[in-house]
């Protein structure tokens, strides 16, 4: 594990940050779009947007990592983050188009990247474990966001915010300089980055069963994930009659059981369950989670609340580092960065069309309820896919 420390410091930094970047938005929902002038369903498509330019970048980020190291290519993503959040700053709807767009080609190559970095320095008996620790960057990201925004809008308001997180993802990127000779010393210029690489990715999850089954199951899941948490502050204050401080604390809450259930899951997959096992019974903690989601009212005491929210966090957050643990071991020896950037871009289809489905499914019966009663159908349909192809994942 020492030699793992570095590159799992610094790339679970950068993958708070980036996920920072992304949520920032909706959790400021209810506030921004009323300035905006638009509903704050249509957050959705924002999220929509955001993984469109993810799923793009995430596709050609196992050539540039080749060819400019992974710390490169995060700094690429850190400061694409920083300049769309400022564009979304900006209360014009195609201005915030433009930045949700430029926040997805930032945050898309984090993953690749620090799979690539942890893929050589973390030995096959752990990486479940050790992917799962950085993979908390994610949800922590949310609990950054969910507890620091909406304070930071009391204080200012909700452009200042959007520039402060801009702000911290310059600075992480200036830092990250002083390790890239280090880190990046792999890097092999010569190799070329092409537009025609876009398709290798895909080809290579395609041609491999065990990453085809993963992609799929992350197709799904992701559609759970990004709606959970792109749409829980709206749903608190509109439905719940929560607070915009009180819902985006709850949304904290929900984001650390993330962080907590992706190293617990990662350290049960390696020692007890296995991938195949530990996704499955995660899909069917999503799925009862989902609907119970859908059952709150404003009458039930916040602790009940929160409980079923920590539970539905830790699963619905929680499955990330055991899949891309899995992805790093199916992936060919050295094209860890090109299997990942390949299922990612499944991974981030589902959230392209999951959040925009979602909210299109609580406008049609005018309530977020239905919704998250909805959501229970991809996780059955995982859980599915999993027993029916158990061979296809180490058990």
């Amino acid at each position: 594990m020492k030699n793992t420390l570095l590159p799992l410091s610094l790339t679970l930094t950068i993958q708070s940050l980036v996920a920072m970047a992304l949520l920032t938005l909706p959790v400021m929902a209810p506030v921004a779009a009323q300035q905006v002038g638009i509903s704050p369903t249509y957050v959705g498509l924002y999220v929509a947007l955001v993984y469109v330019g993810a799923m793009l970048a995430s596709l050609s980020s196992g050539a540039a990592v080749a060819h400019y190291g992974a710390i490169r290519v995060s700094q690429f993503g850190l400061l694409l983050c920083a300049l769309g959040l400022a564009l979304c700053a900006v209360p014009s709807l195609p201005v915030i188009v433009l930045g949700a767009l430029l926040i997805g080609l930032g945050y898309g190559p984090a993953t690749p990247a620090s799979s690539h970095l942890l893929a050589r320095s973390t030995s096959p008996a752990n990486m479940s474990l050790v992917f799962s620790l950085k993979q908390t960057g994610v949800p922590l990201g949310g609990v950054l966001a969910g507890a620091l925004v909406p304070g930071l809008m009391l204080l200012t308001n909700w452009q200042a915010a959007l520039l402060i997180v801009a702000g911290a993802c310059v600075l992480c990127a200036g830092l990250s300089q002083s390790l890239r000779a280090e880190l990046d010393a792999d890097r092999d210029e010569t190799r070329p980055v092409r537009l025609g690489n876009l398709a290798q990715p895909i080809r290579l999850v395609l041609r491999i069963e065990g990453l085809r089954l993963l992609a799929l199951c992350s197709f799904f899941f992701s559609i759970v994930q990004l709606s959970l948490v792109t749409y829980l502050v709206s749903y608190l204050y509109d439905t719940l009659s929560y607070g915009l401080v009180a819902a985006g604390f709850t949304l904290s809450l929900t984001q650390a059981a993330g962080v907590t259930g992706r190293v617990v899951w990662g350290w049960i997959a390696d020692r007890y369950l296995g991938a195949r096992r530990m996704l499955i019974a995660l899909g069917a903690v999503m799925g009862l989670c989902s609907l119970v989601t859908a059952l709150l009212t404003p009458l039930m005491p916040a602790w009940s609340v929160w409980l079923v929210l920590i539970l539905f966090g830790a699963s619905a957050i929680g499955w990330n580092g055991v899949y891309l643990a899995e992805v790093a071991r199916q992936a060919p020896l050295g094209q860890a960065s090109l299997a990942t950037g390949g299922t990612l871009s499944f991974t981030f289809l589902g959230v392209v069309i999951g959040p925009p489905l979602f909210g299109a499914v609580a406008g049609m019966f005018g309530s977020y309820r239905a919704g998250y009663a909805a959501l229970a159908l991809p996780t059955l349909a995982c859980c599915v896919l999993l027993l029916r192809r158990r061979s296809a994942l180490s058990s």
